[in-house]
This record gives structure tokens, C-alpha cells and sequence, in this order.
């Protein structure tokens, strides 16, 4: 049995090697994680691979999260709410009069990162509840950010090279979160006094490892958590920008973890070694 990640590029992640330590240590030796990069005319295709005999489910990251969505039989309601996906599980649905054990499998996309969020901000002691946070992007990890933030009572802020990106953000969700540029002004303003700053572009990832989001003319505001999703390198630029003006950082790598951890025991029906999961993760980054 095969299970896939689908996106492009690939070449960063640490996904198969994770998941096929996982699998190894619950003794499902038949099973197989792979990369499948995808280029982007050819996403349906991708889909219809993965709904072949052969696959179980697959995860998805950019740019797909929300490209995918139209080739899936439905949505979990977390997925439908944050607007993105970034696991697909099979199951079995009923269509017409057929009986369930004759019912074609479905597709059904769900989204583990606003939960895969949570678990490791609690895990590193990261509390925002009600307080200001800036997120930094617009696309699918950003939206799955809002979902995980705005019930704690968070105040919204959101920085985005293009506006109309963020926008169904506030339509969506009615939720009253404030939209800037992603310029040196706006991140002055939008940065004021926030608990938290959350990364969600892909600035800074393998093979572009000199890039940041965050500009150096702009101070980081006192006191704030950094917390990138750029897992690849192991410590990227922001985070060191971050460190060397005396806050607290980290990469998405236990987000990373903690949502593999949870489309894992989707596809399998079995607990997730998250510790052996980290433990691979963190192999592979070193020898990167």
C-alpha cells in the first residue's frame, strides 16, 4: 500500500522519511510513503493516481492546498472551514442505492495543520489567547493559522504581498482580522506589541536559505514568539534574526510532526510514534 505527497518542489521535505520510519514501527512493511512531485497542469492526474487501488491517501503542500480541493469528493468541516487541504483519505461512500460494501472509495480531504499548530505551540509553552498575533502570508498554512488562532480569542493581523489573497480570509470566516502589506511600513504597524509572529510563506526554505520575511530595518516587538513553518534548513534566517534580538524562535518542524502524527493514524487506524516521527525528521535534516 502506498501513500504520497503531493506538490512541487519536493526536494526539501522531510515527509517520506518520517512516515517511513512511522510505518516501519508499526509493522506495516507493506507500506510505502513517496514523494510525487507535481507539476501543476498535471494536479488532476496526481488525484486520480491516488485514488487507484495501490494508495491509501496522500498529504499535500504548496502550492496545492487549495488548488486541490475541486478533484476530492468532499471535505472534512475543518478543512471546508479553513478553506485548504493538506491530507487526503480515503473511505468508503455511499452513492445512490448502492450497498456500503459496493460504494466506490471517496476522496476526502481534510486538514491536520491548524491542530498540528496547536499541539506544538502547547508543547513549547507558547500562549496567545487573546492577545495580538501577526501572521505573515495569505495562502493555505495561513489560513489554517487563522482557524487555530481566532477561537483563542487572538487578535488578527495579517501581512500579505497581495491583498486580494488575504481577503476571503475576512469574507470567509467574518472573523475581524486586520490586513496589511508585507512592507516595511505596514510590518512596523502591524508587529506593535503582538505575542506571536508566524511565518507562513515560504521565504527562507531549502534551496533559498537566505531569505527572510522579516526586514532588518524593522524591529522585532519585545517579548513576541517567533515561530516559522520553514522547517528546511534547520535553523533559518528568521529565526535567527529572531535569536539575536533576544526573543524565543523555532521552525515548523513540530508542526510538521504533529500533523503527520495526525493523517498518520487517518490512513492507518494506528497510533503515531510522534518521538521516532521527530527523531527521522531530524536525521534527515542532518544529512541534507
Amino acid at each position: 500500500m502506498n501513500l504520497a505527497l503531493l506538490g512541487h518542489p519536493l526536494s526539501h521535505s522531510l515527509s517520506p522519511a518520517m512516515h517511513n520510519a512511522a510505518l516501519a514501527h508499526v509493522g506495516l512493511h507493506d507500506w510505502r510513503y513517496e514523494a510525487m512531485p507535481v507539476e501543476p497542469a498535471r494536479l488532476a492526474e496526481a488525484v486520480a493516481i491516488i485514488r487507484g487501488d495501490e494508495y491509501a491517501g496522500a498529504n499535500v503542500t504548496v502550492p496545492y492546498k487549495e488548488a486541490v480541493i475541486p478533484f476530492l469528493d468532499g471535505l472534512t468541516l475543518v478543512a471546508e472551514a479553513i478553506g485548504a487541504v493538506n491530507t487526503i483519505v480515503k473511505r468508503v461512500g455511499a452513492i445512490h442505492e448502492l450497498p456500503l460494501q459496493e460504494s466506490p472509495l471517496q476522496l476526502i480531504g481534510h486538514n491536520t495543520d491548524a491542530a498540528g499548530l496547536l499541539a506544538d505551540l502547547y508543547t513549547l509553552d507558547v500562549h496567545v489567547s487573546n492577545r495580538p498575533v501577526l501572521i505573515l502570508g495569505a495562502g493555505g498554512a495561513a489560513r489554517a493559522a487563522v482557524a487555530a488562532l481566532a477561537p483563542l480569542g487572538c487578535e488578527i493581523r495579517l501581512a500579505a504581498r497581495r491583498r486580494e489573497q488575504a481577503q476571503p480570509l475576512i469574507t470567509n470566516n467574518q472573523l475581524p482580522i486586520t490586513i496589511y502589506d508585507l512592507t516595511i511600513n505596514d510590518l512596523q504597524r502591524a508587529s506593535r506589541n503582538v505575542a506571536l509572529i508566524l511565518n507562513c510563506t515560504p521565504l527562507g526554505m531549502s534551496p533559498n536559505v537566505n531569505a527572510s520575511p522579516w526586514f532588518e530595518s524593522v524591529p522585532f516587538p519585545p517579548g513576541a514568539f517567533v515561530y516559522d513553518l520553514v522547517y528546511n534548513p534547520a535553523d533559518t534566517l528568521l529565526t535567527r534574526q529572531a535569536r539575536d534580538a533576544g526573543l524565543r524562535a523555532t521552525t515548523g518542524l513540530g508542526m510538521l510532526v504533529e500533523q503527520g502524527a495526525l493523517a498518520f493514524e487517518q490512513w492507518t487506524g494506528k497510533p503515531a510514534p510522534r518521538q521516532l516521527m521527530r527523531q527521522a525528521a531530524e536525521q534527515k535534516l542532518r544529512i541534507a
